[in-house]
C-alpha cells in the first residue's frame, strides 16, 4: 500500500519481452513501468534471477540493464542485510524525449494505437462492470481524486494510467491487463505533455468519474460506451498535440 492509499502495482504487470530481448528493451520496459507507477518510489525489485525469469531474459542481460538504470538515476542498489535494488522515481519524465516521441509518431500510428485501445478499454470496462469488487471501485474513485489533485506532469500520468489499469485488473482478464499496460506506456505520457494545447485535466477527470460510476452501478454497456468515447477524445487530443510539436 502506498502513502496515498493505492496498492502498489506489482512488477508482475511488467510483461515478458520477446525471445532474445536486448538490454535496451529491458531498460525501456522497466523505465516505463517506473514512470507509469507500476512500481513506486522506494519499492524493492525482485531478486535478479527471479526478475530475469519473469522478463524472459538472461540474468546477465538484466544486470546490464539495471546498471544503465542506475546511471539514469531510476534505481539504486543497497548493500547489506536489507540490501537489493530499489526504485528511484523522478517527479516527472524527461519531457524532451516525450516531445520527440510524439513528433516522430505519425497520425496514422496514433490512430492505430487508438484503434487497439478502443477495443481493449471498451471490453475491460464492460467486464469490470460485471466483475469489479467494491475495493476495485474504491480504488478507481480514489484515482479520479488523485488526478483532480495532481500538480505535475508525472503525477497526472500516473493517476491517469493507473485508473485505466485498475479497470483492466477489475475485468479479471490477464490478457486485457497486459495489453492495457503496453498501451498506457505508449500513449498516456504523450497525452500529458505541457504544450500550448495542454490536455484539460477537468475534462479527463469528469470522463474517468463517469466511467467509474457506470462500473460501480454494474452498467456494462454504458461503461463500455463511455470508455470508447474517452479513447476517441484522447485520440483527438493526441493529434492536436502532435500537430503542435510538428509545427515547431
Amino acid at each position: 500500500m502506498t502513502a496515498d492509499g493505492v496498492p502498489v502495482m506489482r512488477t508482475s504487470l511488467i510483461s515478458p519481452l520477446n525471445a532474445g530481448g536486448r538490454v535496451e528493451e529491458v531498460v525501456e520496459r522497466i523505465s516505463r513501468a517506473i514512470m507509469l507507477g507500476l512500481v513506486v518510489d522506494g519499492e524493492q525489485l525482485p531478486a535478479e534471477v527471479n526478475f530475469a525469469h519473469q522478463l524472459g531474459v538472461s540474468p546477465m542481460t538484466l544486470r546490464e540493464a539495471l546498471a544503465i538504470l542506475r546511471q539514469q538515476g531510476l534505481v539504486e542498489t543497497r548493500r547489506g542485510r536489507n540490501g537489493g535494488t530499489f526504485v528511484r522515481r523522478p517527479a516527472n519524465p524527461p519531457l524532451d524525449a516525450l516531445e520527440e516521441r510524439l513528433r516522430s509518431t505519425t497520425v496514422s500510428e496514433l490512430r492505430d494505437f487508438a484503434d487497439e485501445q478502443f477495443a481493449v478499454c471498451g471490453a475491460a470496462a464492460l467486464l469490470a462492470a460485471e466483475r469489479a469488487s467494491a475495493a476495485n471501485v474504491r480504488r478507481m474513485l480514489h484515482l479520479v481524486e488523485q488526478l483532480a489533485a495532481a500538480k505535475g506532469v508525472g503525477d497526472r500520468i500516473r493517476a491517469d494510467s493507473r485508473f485505466h489499469l485498475e479497470i483492466a485488473m477489475a475485468s479479471q482478464s490477464e490478457r486485457l491487463t497486459q495489453l492495457e499496460v503496453a498501451l498506457q506506456a505508449e500513449l498516456t505520457p504523450m497525452l500529458w505533455l505541457p504544450l500550448e494545447a495542454e490536455t484539460p485535466t477537468d475534462d479527463v477527470v469528469a470522463e474517468h468519474h463517469a466511467i467509474a460510476t457506470a462500473i460501480a452501478e454494474e452498467d456494462g454497456e454504458r461503461a463500455r460506451a463511455l470508455a470508447e468515447r474517452h479513447v476517441r477524445r484522447n485520440l483527438r487530443r493526441l493529434i492536436e498535440l502532435h500537430l503542435t510539436v510538428a509545427g515547431r
